[in-house]
């Protein structure tokens, strides 16, 4: 099986996806309209490597998170770094679950975990704390891997101006490929499902590179999370850093180029007035540097999905998930697919068992004369 395959899209997905279908002897072109790999959402987050702790009210996502941290540290054990300390807090009032559920969730998901009895931090309104393995992800180190690994199959500053699939194969701006991957979370074309777009605002905050990463579960809390750069972390919030939500990526799209330095103002006191709930010390701990601004893309409904689905519709494939632990799923997902097309159609074939009996009985009775 080796097939020509064009790869839209250059994210966390596109790039790996991309890598691993050329290792294993693939034609690989991949198409990405900025003038870096990694540049909208996958380089625009919180970097983080998740295990599965944000997500107790999601089982498949929970998994996928798992069981995708190991496989990332093996596949790539330099594109992330530990973090020396790792606090998953459960507020007393404001969670939609109490602690001894969260902790009990966790533990059922086989996930490893310790009680933080006595935090590094003066924390408050904290029913109880878990501190847990999570890593950074080592973002400029990722987009030079990949430039070297995919050479001169990543097409930088290159957009998929034209996509046109006929019996013979797909066209992407007139060259014939047998299959695409669309890796652009329906930004390209339109996903399958019903999906929000939703613009994104978290702050750039700088204090002390020794402040452990605290993220508060679960519901509409927030979290702080150290970048690849000391001393630099993120401020997100989950009622705050969301601006809106948009049926279409060029409705989302033109919200997005509207913000401005009020909105982000307003947005900023509203995340610091909530961490200092639960972290008074914060204003002295930290200072406002400057915003991020990104944009995701959400199944609709309420629960919490951010696991990877892999579609296919003729000769198209497109992928949608919420987190990089997954992209290892993504792959056997297109691979298990494509196999799958070279199967052919069994269907018309039938049952041997009643043959298979009538052979038997032939034989025990010519054995018992």
């Amino acid at each position: 099986m080796s097939y020509s395959i064009a790869v839209i899209g250059a994210g966390w997905y596109g790039c790996h996806i991309a890598a691993s279908l050329r290792s294993l002897g693939f034609a690989i072109r991949v198409f990405e309209k900025a003038a870096r790999p990694l540049h909208a959402a996958s380089g625009n987050n919180q970097f983080r490597l998740h295990q599965g702790f944000h997500y107790p009210r999601h089982y498949g996502t929970r998994l996928q998170s798992r069981d995708g941290f190991l496989r990332f540290i093996e596949r790539y054990p330099d594109l992330s770094k530990e973090i020396a300390e790792n606090i998953y807090a459960v507020p007393r009032r404001d969670s939609l679950i109490d602690y001894l559920t969260y902790r009990l969730v966790m533990t059922a998901s086989g996930i490893e975990f310790g009680d933080l009895h006595a935090p590094s931090i003066d924390l408050c309104e904290i029913e109880g704390c878990l501190t847990v393995s999570e890593r950074v992800v080592m973002l400029e180190r990722a987009r030079t891997y990949f430039r070297r690994r995919l050479g001169s199959a990543l097409h930088l500053d290159t957009k998929a101006e034209s996509v046109v699939e006929t019996d013979r194969g797909v066209y992407v701006n007139g060259e014939r490929f047998d299959f695409v991957v669309d890796a652009t979370w329906g930004h390209h074309d339109r996903l399958p499902v019903d999906v929000i777009y939703e613009p994104t605002l978290l702050l750039y905050i700088e204090g002390d590179p020794a402040f452990p990463a605290l993220t508060l579960v679960d519901g509409p809390l927030c979290s702080i999370y150290p970048t690849e750069e000391p001393g630099i972390y993120t401020l997100s919030s989950v009622p705050h850093t969301p601006l809106g939500q948009f049926p279409s990526a060029q409705a989302a799209a033109a919200f997005q180029r509207q913000i401005n330095g009020d909105m982000i103002s307003a947005k900023a006191d509203a995340m610091v007035r909530q961490v200092t709930q639960y972290l008074p010390t914060f204003p002295e701990r930290f200072r406002f540097i400057g915003p991020q601004i990104s944009m995701k893309t959400k199944p609709v409904g309420m629960a919490d999905d951010r696991s990877c689905y892999v579609f296919r519709t003729g000769r198209t494939f497109q992928v949608l998930a919420g987190k990089i632990d997954a992209i290892f799923f993504a792959v056997e997902r297109i691979l298990s697919l494509l196999e799958r097309l070279e199967d052919g159609d069994l269907t018309a074939v039938s049952s041997t068992i009643r043959a298979d009996t009538e052979f038997h009985m032939r034989t025990l009775s010519v054995s018992g004369s």
